[in-house]
Protein backbone atom coordinates (compact mmCIF):
# COMPACT_ATOMS: atom_id res chain seq x y z
CA UNK A 1 0.00 0.00 0.00
CA UNK A 2 1.08 3.40 -1.00
CA UNK A 3 2.17 5.98 2.09
CA UNK A 4 -1.83 6.98 3.47
CA UNK A 5 -1.88 10.67 2.34
CA UNK A 6 -5.18 11.02 4.59
CA UNK A 7 -6.20 12.20 8.06
CA UNK A 8 -7.73 9.52 8.80
CA UNK A 9 -7.31 7.48 12.21
CA UNK A 10 -8.93 4.42 12.12
CA UNK A 11 -10.18 2.74 15.77
CA UNK A 12 -11.22 -0.82 16.26
CA UNK A 13 -12.70 -1.78 19.50
CA UNK A 14 -15.40 -4.71 20.65
CA UNK A 15 -18.67 -4.09 20.86
CA UNK A 16 -18.55 -3.96 25.15
CA UNK A 17 -17.92 -0.69 26.96
CA UNK A 18 -14.83 -1.71 27.96
CA UNK A 19 -13.53 -1.27 24.66
CA UNK A 20 -15.42 1.46 23.32
CA UNK A 21 -15.24 4.04 26.38
CA UNK A 22 -11.45 4.33 26.05
CA UNK A 23 -11.82 4.09 21.81
CA UNK A 24 -14.56 7.16 22.72
CA UNK A 25 -11.94 9.61 24.89
CA UNK A 26 -9.15 8.93 22.47
CA UNK A 27 -11.41 9.83 19.33
CA UNK A 28 -12.43 12.91 21.23
CA UNK A 29 -9.25 14.22 21.94
CA UNK A 30 -7.58 13.37 17.94
CA UNK A 31 -10.58 15.27 16.57
CA UNK A 32 -9.67 17.69 18.63
CA UNK A 33 -6.47 18.22 16.98
CA UNK A 34 -8.08 17.55 13.75
CA UNK A 35 -8.28 14.14 12.92
CA UNK A 36 -10.86 12.32 11.00
CA UNK A 37 -11.94 9.27 13.32
CA UNK A 38 -13.41 6.37 11.66
CA UNK A 39 -14.55 3.69 13.68
CA UNK A 40 -14.28 -0.04 13.15
CA UNK A 41 -16.45 -2.87 15.20
CA UNK A 42 -19.58 -5.09 14.87
CA UNK A 43 -23.06 -4.58 14.83
CA UNK A 44 -23.34 -4.47 18.88
CA UNK A 45 -21.88 -0.84 18.10
CA UNK A 46 -25.08 0.31 18.03
CA UNK A 47 -25.98 0.61 21.77
CA UNK A 48 -22.96 3.04 21.60
CA UNK A 49 -23.20 4.79 18.38
CA UNK A 50 -24.01 8.14 19.95
CA UNK A 51 -20.85 8.34 21.56
CA UNK A 52 -19.13 8.99 18.66
CA UNK A 53 -21.19 11.73 17.11
CA UNK A 54 -18.00 13.00 14.76
CA UNK A 55 -16.96 9.61 13.64
CA UNK A 56 -17.84 7.45 10.76
CA UNK A 57 -19.06 3.92 11.49
CA UNK A 58 -17.83 1.11 9.29
CA UNK A 59 -19.16 -2.26 10.38
CA UNK A 60 -16.94 -5.35 9.97
CA UNK A 61 -17.99 -9.11 10.58
CA UNK A 62 -16.35 -11.24 13.60
CA UNK A 63 -16.90 -13.56 15.62
CA UNK A 64 -16.22 -14.75 19.45
CA UNK A 65 -13.22 -17.36 18.70
CA UNK A 66 -15.26 -20.28 20.74
CA UNK A 67 -17.44 -20.56 17.99
CA UNK A 68 -17.83 -23.06 15.09
CA UNK A 69 -18.22 -20.54 12.31
CA UNK A 70 -15.32 -18.38 14.17
CA UNK A 71 -13.06 -19.14 11.35
CA UNK A 72 -15.23 -18.31 8.42
CA UNK A 73 -16.77 -14.84 9.84
CA UNK A 74 -13.15 -13.78 10.68
CA UNK A 75 -11.90 -14.23 7.08
CA UNK A 76 -15.05 -12.45 6.08
CA UNK A 77 -14.11 -9.66 8.35
CA UNK A 78 -10.46 -9.72 7.20
CA UNK A 79 -11.60 -9.39 3.82
CA UNK A 80 -13.91 -6.70 4.40
CA UNK A 81 -11.51 -4.55 6.97
CA UNK A 82 -8.87 -5.11 4.15
CA UNK A 83 -10.90 -3.43 1.07
CA UNK A 84 -12.11 -0.14 3.45
CA UNK A 85 -8.76 0.46 4.45
CA UNK A 86 -7.65 0.21 0.96
CA UNK A 87 -10.26 2.69 0.16
CA UNK A 88 -9.97 4.83 3.21
CA UNK A 89 -5.49 4.69 3.57
CA UNK A 90 -5.64 5.79 6.83
CA UNK A 91 -2.86 7.03 8.91
CA UNK A 92 -2.81 4.55 11.43
CA UNK A 93 -4.91 1.60 12.73
CA UNK A 94 -5.57 1.15 16.41
CA UNK A 95 -7.12 -1.56 18.27
CA UNK A 96 -8.75 -1.41 21.56
CA UNK A 97 -9.26 -5.34 22.17
CA UNK A 98 -12.42 -7.88 22.04
CA UNK A 99 -12.80 -9.61 19.26
CA UNK A 100 -14.61 -7.66 16.52
CA UNK A 101 -10.83 -5.71 16.45
CA UNK A 102 -8.94 -8.94 15.23
CA UNK A 103 -10.40 -8.99 11.41
CA UNK A 104 -9.46 -4.84 11.31
CA UNK A 105 -6.18 -5.20 12.78
CA UNK A 106 -5.22 -8.27 10.84
CA UNK A 107 -5.81 -6.73 7.90
CA UNK A 108 -4.28 -3.38 9.01
CA UNK A 109 -1.49 -5.42 9.11
CA UNK A 110 -1.40 -7.27 6.05
CA UNK A 111 -1.71 -3.69 4.09
CA UNK A 112 1.35 -2.40 5.84
CA UNK A 113 -0.06 0.47 7.82
CA UNK A 114 0.65 1.84 10.87
CA UNK A 115 -0.90 -0.50 13.56
CA UNK A 116 -1.04 0.04 17.14
CA UNK A 117 -3.11 -1.81 20.66
CA UNK A 118 -3.98 -0.22 23.69
CA UNK A 119 -4.70 -3.00 26.42
CA UNK A 120 -6.57 -1.44 28.88
CA UNK A 121 -5.51 -4.71 31.36
CA UNK A 122 -2.80 -5.97 33.46
CA UNK A 123 -3.17 -9.10 31.50
CA UNK A 124 -2.73 -8.87 27.78
CA UNK A 125 -6.13 -10.28 26.48
CA UNK A 126 -6.51 -12.85 23.76
CA UNK A 127 -7.76 -10.76 20.86
CA UNK A 128 -4.42 -8.42 21.58
CA UNK A 129 -2.29 -11.12 21.68
CA UNK A 130 -2.97 -12.26 18.27
CA UNK A 131 -1.64 -9.02 16.76
CA UNK A 132 0.93 -7.24 19.28
CA UNK A 133 4.00 -8.49 17.77
CA UNK A 134 3.25 -6.91 14.34
CA UNK A 135 1.95 -3.78 15.37
CA UNK A 136 4.04 -0.79 16.57
CA UNK A 137 2.74 -0.01 19.35
CA UNK A 138 1.24 -1.26 22.67
CA UNK A 139 0.11 1.15 24.79
CA UNK A 140 -0.54 0.01 28.14
CA UNK A 141 -3.24 1.29 30.39
CA UNK A 142 -1.48 -0.49 33.58
CA UNK A 143 2.17 -2.48 33.80
CA UNK A 144 1.86 -5.69 31.82
CA UNK A 145 1.86 -8.31 34.05
CA UNK A 146 1.67 -11.50 32.07
CA UNK A 147 1.49 -11.89 28.57
CA UNK A 148 4.24 -9.20 27.24
CA UNK A 149 4.96 -8.86 23.66
CA UNK A 150 8.46 -10.03 22.46
CA UNK A 151 9.56 -6.49 21.58
CA UNK A 152 8.91 -4.66 25.29
CA UNK A 153 10.26 -1.43 23.23
CA UNK A 154 6.82 -0.73 21.73
CA UNK A 155 5.50 -0.50 25.06
CA UNK A 156 4.26 3.10 26.35
CA UNK A 157 2.37 3.20 29.43
CA UNK A 158 -0.49 5.88 28.78
CA UNK A 159 -2.87 4.88 31.43
CA UNK A 160 -6.42 4.35 30.66
CA UNK A 161 -8.07 7.04 28.52
CA UNK A 162 -11.40 8.10 30.06
CA UNK A 163 -14.89 9.21 29.13
CA UNK A 164 -15.61 12.58 29.53
CA UNK A 165 -18.03 11.97 32.53
CA UNK A 166 -15.32 10.27 34.55
CA UNK A 167 -12.34 13.33 33.26
CA UNK A 168 -15.07 15.90 34.85
CA UNK A 169 -14.79 14.50 38.32
CA UNK A 170 -11.18 13.99 38.34
CA UNK A 171 -9.94 14.21 41.84
CA UNK A 172 -13.57 14.44 43.35
CA UNK A 173 -13.02 15.58 47.14
CA UNK A 174 -13.98 12.60 49.72
CA UNK A 175 -16.25 13.07 52.27
CA UNK A 176 -16.00 10.98 54.90
CA UNK A 177 -19.04 9.50 56.39
CA UNK A 178 -19.83 11.45 59.69
CA UNK A 179 -21.22 9.94 62.58
CA UNK A 180 -24.54 8.82 62.62
CA UNK A 181 -24.92 10.13 58.71
CA UNK A 182 -25.84 7.88 55.56
CA UNK A 183 -23.51 5.42 54.32
CA UNK A 184 -23.64 5.55 50.65
CA UNK A 185 -22.46 2.44 49.49
CA UNK A 186 -22.47 1.29 45.47
CA UNK A 187 -22.50 -1.94 44.06
CA UNK A 188 -22.29 -2.58 40.69
CA UNK A 189 -21.26 -6.17 39.39
CA UNK A 190 -21.59 -5.14 35.18
CA UNK A 191 -23.88 -7.59 32.80
CA UNK A 192 -21.52 -10.64 33.36
CA UNK A 193 -21.12 -10.14 37.19
CA UNK A 194 -23.86 -9.19 38.89
CA UNK A 195 -25.62 -12.18 39.58
CA UNK A 196 -23.35 -13.16 42.47
CA UNK A 197 -23.08 -9.55 44.13
CA UNK A 198 -26.70 -9.49 43.90
CA UNK A 199 -27.30 -12.85 46.43
CA UNK A 200 -23.86 -12.10 48.54
CA UNK A 201 -23.90 -8.26 49.08
CA UNK A 202 -28.33 -7.93 50.31
CA UNK A 203 -27.60 -11.49 52.38
CA UNK A 204 -24.03 -9.51 54.16
CA UNK A 205 -26.04 -5.91 54.68
CA UNK A 206 -28.63 -7.75 56.70
CA UNK A 207 -26.07 -8.99 58.90
CA UNK A 208 -25.11 -5.56 59.90
CA UNK A 209 -26.08 -3.84 63.79
CA UNK A 210 -29.49 -1.46 63.29
CA UNK A 211 -27.80 1.31 64.21
CA UNK A 212 -25.86 0.86 60.94
CA UNK A 213 -28.54 -0.59 59.10
CA UNK A 214 -30.32 2.48 59.30
CA UNK A 215 -27.85 4.82 57.87
CA UNK A 216 -27.23 2.76 54.76
CA UNK A 217 -28.34 4.29 51.10
CA UNK A 218 -27.42 1.49 48.90
CA UNK A 219 -26.99 2.06 45.17
CA UNK A 220 -27.31 -1.40 43.25
CA UNK A 221 -27.24 -2.17 39.53
CA UNK A 222 -29.22 -5.66 39.09
CA UNK A 223 -29.80 -8.27 36.65
CA UNK A 224 -33.54 -7.64 35.46
CA UNK A 225 -34.13 -10.93 36.70
CA UNK A 226 -32.58 -10.30 40.18
CA UNK A 227 -33.97 -6.90 40.74
CA UNK A 228 -37.09 -7.84 42.43
CA UNK A 229 -35.69 -10.69 45.01
CA UNK A 230 -33.22 -8.07 45.59
CA UNK A 231 -36.09 -5.00 46.28
CA UNK A 232 -37.64 -7.32 49.03
CA UNK A 233 -34.17 -8.57 50.69
CA UNK A 234 -33.94 -4.76 51.26
CA UNK A 235 -37.61 -3.94 52.21
CA UNK A 236 -37.76 -6.63 54.92
CA UNK A 237 -34.38 -5.65 56.22
CA UNK A 238 -35.83 -1.79 56.22
CA UNK A 239 -32.71 -0.85 54.24
CA UNK A 240 -32.77 2.39 51.50
CA UNK A 241 -32.05 0.89 48.75
CA UNK A 242 -32.49 2.25 44.97
CA UNK A 243 -31.98 -0.28 42.55
CA UNK A 244 -31.92 -0.29 38.50
CA UNK A 245 -30.75 -2.59 35.91
CA UNK A 246 -28.32 0.06 34.44
CA UNK A 247 -27.33 3.46 35.54
CA UNK A 248 -26.56 5.91 32.73
CA UNK A 249 -24.85 8.16 35.53
CA UNK A 250 -22.41 5.63 37.13
CA UNK A 251 -19.25 8.10 37.46
CA UNK A 252 -21.56 10.41 39.07
CA UNK A 253 -22.90 7.91 41.58
CA UNK A 254 -19.16 6.23 41.85
CA UNK A 255 -18.20 9.87 43.03
CA UNK A 256 -21.23 10.16 45.59
CA UNK A 257 -20.15 6.60 47.29
CA UNK A 258 -18.55 5.82 50.31
CA UNK A 259 -17.63 2.72 49.79
CA UNK A 260 -17.74 0.75 46.48
CA UNK A 261 -18.34 -2.87 45.86
CA UNK A 262 -17.80 -4.19 42.30
CA UNK A 263 -15.69 -6.45 40.14
CA UNK A 264 -12.47 -5.53 38.90
CA UNK A 265 -12.88 -4.83 35.27
CA UNK A 266 -10.06 -2.46 33.70
CA UNK A 267 -12.63 0.15 33.22
CA UNK A 268 -14.04 0.13 36.84
CA UNK A 269 -10.45 0.18 38.21
CA UNK A 270 -9.06 2.88 36.33
CA UNK A 271 -12.63 4.88 37.36
CA UNK A 272 -11.81 4.27 40.88
CA UNK A 273 -8.38 5.98 40.68
CA UNK A 274 -9.59 8.14 38.41
CA UNK A 275 -12.47 9.89 40.75
CA UNK A 276 -10.62 8.46 44.19
CA UNK A 277 -12.28 5.97 45.67
CA UNK A 278 -12.16 3.12 48.31
CA UNK A 279 -13.40 -0.12 46.67
CA UNK A 280 -14.16 -4.24 48.13
CA UNK A 281 -13.21 -5.67 44.56
CA UNK A 282 -14.13 -9.08 43.74
CA UNK A 283 -12.56 -10.20 40.22
CA UNK A 284 -15.05 -12.01 37.99
CA UNK A 285 -14.62 -16.01 38.09
CA UNK A 286 -13.75 -17.80 34.55
CA UNK A 287 -13.03 -14.07 33.08
CA UNK A 288 -10.31 -15.33 30.28
CA UNK A 289 -7.30 -15.52 31.54
CA UNK A 290 -8.30 -14.03 35.27
CA UNK A 291 -7.61 -11.30 33.54
CA UNK A 292 -9.57 -9.12 36.98
CA UNK A 293 -7.42 -10.69 39.75
CA UNK A 294 -4.22 -8.55 38.22
CA UNK A 295 -6.28 -5.53 38.05
CA UNK A 296 -7.80 -5.40 41.42
CA UNK A 297 -4.09 -6.23 42.60
CA UNK A 298 -2.59 -3.08 41.89
CA UNK A 299 -5.03 -0.97 44.35
CA UNK A 300 -4.98 -3.82 46.23
CA UNK A 301 -1.05 -3.58 47.43
CA UNK A 302 -1.01 -0.10 47.85
CA UNK A 303 -3.89 -0.55 49.98
CA UNK A 304 -6.08 1.44 48.35
CA UNK A 305 -8.83 -1.27 48.00
CA UNK A 306 -9.64 -4.61 49.05
CA UNK A 307 -9.51 -7.50 46.70
CA UNK A 308 -11.35 -10.81 47.52
CA UNK A 309 -12.12 -13.65 45.56
CA UNK A 310 -15.30 -14.66 45.22
CA UNK A 311 -14.84 -18.39 46.55
CA UNK A 312 -13.93 -16.32 49.62
CA UNK A 313 -16.49 -13.89 50.21
CA UNK A 314 -19.70 -15.06 52.23
CA UNK A 315 -22.55 -13.02 53.77
CA UNK A 316 -21.03 -13.20 56.86
CA UNK A 317 -17.39 -12.10 55.78
CA UNK A 318 -18.80 -9.15 54.09
CA UNK A 319 -20.69 -8.40 56.93
CA UNK A 320 -17.90 -8.39 59.08
CA UNK A 321 -15.74 -6.92 56.31
CA UNK A 322 -18.18 -3.78 56.40
CA UNK A 323 -18.64 -3.32 60.09
CA UNK A 324 -14.93 -2.38 60.01
CA UNK A 325 -15.12 -0.10 57.60
CA UNK A 326 -17.56 1.63 58.56
CA UNK A 327 -16.42 1.91 61.91
CA UNK A 328 -13.26 3.26 60.56
CA UNK A 329 -14.00 6.30 58.85
CA UNK A 330 -10.25 7.28 58.76
CA UNK A 331 -9.42 4.58 57.11
CA UNK A 332 -11.65 4.70 53.89
CA UNK A 333 -10.58 8.46 53.62
CA UNK A 334 -6.91 7.06 53.26
CA UNK A 335 -8.20 4.44 50.70
CA UNK A 336 -9.60 7.17 48.80
CA UNK A 337 -6.54 9.40 48.41
CA UNK A 338 -4.60 6.31 48.14
CA UNK A 339 -6.60 5.34 45.25
CA UNK A 340 -6.21 8.53 43.29
CA UNK A 341 -2.88 8.60 43.94
CA UNK A 342 -2.40 5.68 41.18
CA UNK A 343 -4.60 7.36 38.42
CA UNK A 344 -2.52 8.52 35.08
CA UNK A 345 -3.19 11.85 34.66
CA UNK A 346 -3.77 12.69 30.63
CA UNK A 347 -4.51 9.56 29.36
CA UNK A 348 -6.40 10.47 26.48
CA UNK A 349 -3.47 13.04 25.56
CA UNK A 350 -0.66 10.30 25.90
CA UNK A 351 -2.38 7.74 23.89
CA UNK A 352 -3.09 10.66 21.39
CA UNK A 353 0.36 11.47 21.36
CA UNK A 354 2.02 7.77 20.77
CA UNK A 355 -0.92 7.80 18.15
CA UNK A 356 0.46 10.92 16.37
CA UNK A 357 3.87 10.06 16.29
CA UNK A 358 3.42 6.20 15.34
CA UNK A 359 1.37 7.85 11.66
CA UNK A 360 4.26 10.38 11.63
CA UNK A 361 6.88 7.69 11.51
CA UNK A 362 5.07 5.91 9.19
CA UNK A 363 4.43 8.89 6.61
CA UNK A 364 8.34 9.73 7.01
Amino acid sequence: MSVPTSNIIVLSAGGTGGHLFPAQALAGELVRRGRDIVVMTDTRFANYATHFPQARIETVPSSPFNTITAPFKIAAGIAIAFAKLLRLKPAAVIGFGGYPSVPVMMAANMAGLATGIIEQNAVVGRANRLVMNKVKLVAAAFPIARFAPSDLSKIVLTGNPLRPEVEALWGAPYHMPEAGGPLRLLVFGGSQGARALSDIVPAALTRLPREIKVRLRIVQQCRPEDIEEVRAVYERAEIAAELQTFFSDLPRRMADAHLVIARSGAGTVAELMAIGRPAILVPLPGALDDNQTPNADILARAEAGIRVAQSALTPDSLAQMLNTLFAGPVALGRMAAKAHALATPRAAQKLADAVEQLAMRNAA
